[in-house]
């Protein structure tokens, strides 16, 4: 096809990226009998940063992906999708801190032996002060993570972690990345959790899991299989198709995306689903205000890569990952692949470890040859304790932009700009998944917001709001896993459908 031809074609729903996110939307919209086309950048992996990347037989989790919701429609789709394919794998994950490795969830008297009396005497005197005194309105990272274990604990098991994936100081990062992402656990909740044995139905916290499902083969298999549904279901999925533009015709939408060697599709449609991010969808509509193109360009993203190394030798820990709380060293977690499936490494007499780099992809480090990158991920590993020069084999760099849309003091009001113009200006253009609608959210979030989405649709109303999934502490962390009413009803309505 040379750079002049195109092709065009009607759908019913056109969704933008096939993440976890779009692809259940496809999924289940094609199931019901809707027609579908969807449009993924990537040349070759479907699942975006859930994806499962392949070399020499070894595959590598991109992100680290704990398949467990307390949403059971969420859990019923996992099964519906691969069934026994998905495996019961324990959780396992640690802290690298001062020479030393702490349970993470932290295990308070594991914790307080290993950093020994005196400083264990710092870190509940600062527990009890906060306590008395705690900071009633916390704006950033910082003060919330204080509040919840005091500041000497902050310092050793939140601070530099932190700092490294995102870049900035802590106190530049909201509150709401931390209300997120280690909702319902303070130090005390990890206290009365290390005393009990079994937690009773609804006492679980997400963060506190001790085990959960994973695909056989990496969370990839999970969307490749999806993906294979949809075009059995009458669906079209087209890989290497870059959204360029989207034009509002009468009552459809013409989709304009190109492919690397210059092929154009258009695509006109009914409703569009996107789950791309956010300022590459506002700079492809036409006429959109300023102050609204203003607020998305303000939005930012965090990328990282990956360094696997493929080692030969004894397991040196089993755990799924470790945080590494570590300023002499730039990595920022360590992946153990063959923890989370013993089937992602095709040798059992080898181990394979991730090291991951955060960073944006303007900086110097984003463009570091792979060879460069592989001799300091080797020498990481070693000043780690975690594997000997002459044990490691061969290694392999994975790059992956906008992993993580960035939660700054200013993020909240650019998104409601954003959403308060597209809500009031295109009812059928419908945002849903992490860099969609720039919520930090985890898998399962993505896709509670493709089903209300997808139902929306379907029904020819919105019955739901995709926005409040994840909003706050109670949605996602209060009830048992699994728990569930009928249909979707676990999950929020929008205030136009509440009874």
């Amino acid at each position: 096809m040379t750079t002049e031809e195109h092709s065009m074609h009607r759908t019913d729903v056109a969704i933008i990226g096939a993440g976890p996110a779009g692809l259940t939307a496809g999924e289940v919209l094609s199931r019901n009998g809707v027609g579908v086309s969807v449009l993924e950048a990537d040349p070759t992996y479907v699942g975006g940063i859930s994806k499962t990347v392949e070399y020499k037989g070894y595959r590598f989790d991109i992100g680290g992906h704990r398949f467990f919701s307390k949403s059971k429609e969420v859990e019923d789709y996992w099964t519906f999708l691969l069934g026994d394919e998905m495996l019961d794998r324990p959780r396992s994950s640690r802290i690298y801190y001062d020479g030393k490795y702490f349970a993470y969830p932290l295990k308070p008297l594991e914790a307080f032996k290993t950093l020994g009396p005196v400083e264990s005497m710092r870190c509940g005197a600062s527990f009890a002060k906060v306590k008395v005194m705690p900071n009633k309105n916390p704006a950033n990272f910082e003060e919330w993570v204080t509040n919840q274990f005091g500041s000497r604990l902050y310092s050793i098991f939140f601070k530099t972690y932190t700092e490294k994936v995102w870049g900035m100081d802590c106190t530049e990062i909201s509150a709401d990345w931390a209300a997120q992402r280690i909702k319902g656990l303070s130090l005390g909740s990890a206290v009365v959790n290390g005393f009990k044995k079994t937690p009773k139905d609804g006492d679980v916290i997400k963060t506190l899991i001790e085990s959960f499902r994973y695909p056989r083969f990496g969370p990839g298999m999970m969307w490749e299989e999806a993906a294979r549904r949809i075009d059995d279901q009458g669906g079209e999925l087209t890989m290497d198709r870059k959204v360029v533009s989207l034009t509002p015709n009468g009552d459809t939408w013409i989709v304009e995306a190109q492919g690397s060697n210059g092929e154009t599709e258009v695509i006109e449609a009914d409703d569009v689903i996107s789950s791309m991010p956010i300022r590459s969808l506002i700079r492809g509509l036409p006429d959109v205000p300023d102050e609204v193109t203003e607020a998305a360009a303000r939005l930012r993203y965090r990328d990282f890569l990956i360094v696997s190394l493929i080692v030969r030798g004894a397991d040196r820990f089993s755990d799924n990952w470790i945080y590494v709380h570590d300023p002499s060293v730039k990595v920022g977690r360590i992946q153990n692949f063959k923890s989370w499936s013993p089937d992602m490494v095709p040798d059992p007499e080898t181990n394979c470890y991730g090291l991951e780099y955060f960073c944006s992809d303007d900086e110097d480090f984003w463009a570091t040859p792979d060879e460069d990158l592989i001799a300091l991920a080797t020498e990481e590993l070693v000043a780690l304790g975690l594997a000997d020069p002459d044990e490691i084999e061969d290694g392999y760099v994975i790059r992956q932009r906008k992993a993580y849309p960035v939660y700054d003091a200013e993020y909240a009001q650019n998104v409601e700009t954003v959403r308060e113009y597209l809500t009031s200006t295109y009812p059928t253009l419908h945002l849903i998944g992490r860099n969609g609608m720039h919520k930090y959210n985890n898998q399962d979030h993505a896709i509670m917001t493709a089903m209300l989405t997808s139902e929306n649709i379907m029904a020819g109303e919105r019955r739901h709001d995709p926005w409040v999934v994840n909003q706050d502490a109670e949605y996602h962390e209060s009830g048992s896993a699994g728990a569930s009413t009928s249909g979707l009803r676990s999950v929020p309505v929008a205030p136009a459908a509440k009874s």
